[in-house]
């Protein structure tokens, strides 16, 4: 074989569900790095970048972890989150499983809570567009227009 064969790509699986990225996962000293968008945004409720590093939340929990050129490696804290991870090495998969979070329903109207005061809002006045009299007969068209004929022109052939 002339050229060894390439390993399979990394692939990681959320729920059944294979994600997709333009930056693929990789394996670095063990751990599965994986980049922030869209892997860490779509499981969870917010990513923030502080000084150097990524910090995620959902729900009530909440991970820190290190950037190493846009990748982070995602176990860690996708444990932290609540989630279960589990690698294939044969299949180069690494495998996600998330709970989807509790509903939370609003909480009942209270007219004891002070509300906030209602903004004003400016709408102007339309002013009404005045109607056109007319006073005499409309005069006639002032461009002249070619005259087209009917019948397209004969044309003449001429032997030789």
């Amino acid at each position: 074989m002339i050229f060894p064969l390439t390993a399979a790509a990394l692939q990681i699986v959320v729920n059944g569900v294979p994600v997709r990225s333009y930056r693929r996962p990789y394996i670095d000293r063990g751990r599965v790095m994986a980049s922030v968008d869209p892997f860490l945004t779509m499981l969870s409720a917010s990513v923030e970048m502080q000084n150097g590093g990524v910090l995620v939340r959902r729900g009530d929990r909440f991970a820190q972890a290190q950037l190493y050129d846009g990748y982070v490696a995602i176990a860690p804290v996708l444990r932290s989150l609540g989630a279960q991870v589990a690698y294939d090495a044969a299949a180069r998969r690494l495998v996600v499983t998330m709970r989807p979070l509790p509903l939370a329903t609003a909480t009942p109207f209270n007219a004891a809570v002070p509300q906030a005061p209602p903004l004003a809002v400016f709408t102007p006045v339309p002013s009404p567009t005045e109607k056109p009299v007319v006073a005499a007969k409309p005069l006639p068209r002032r461009t002249p227009l070619p005259v087209i004929s009917a019948t397209p022109k004969p044309r003449v052939r001429r032997l030789r």
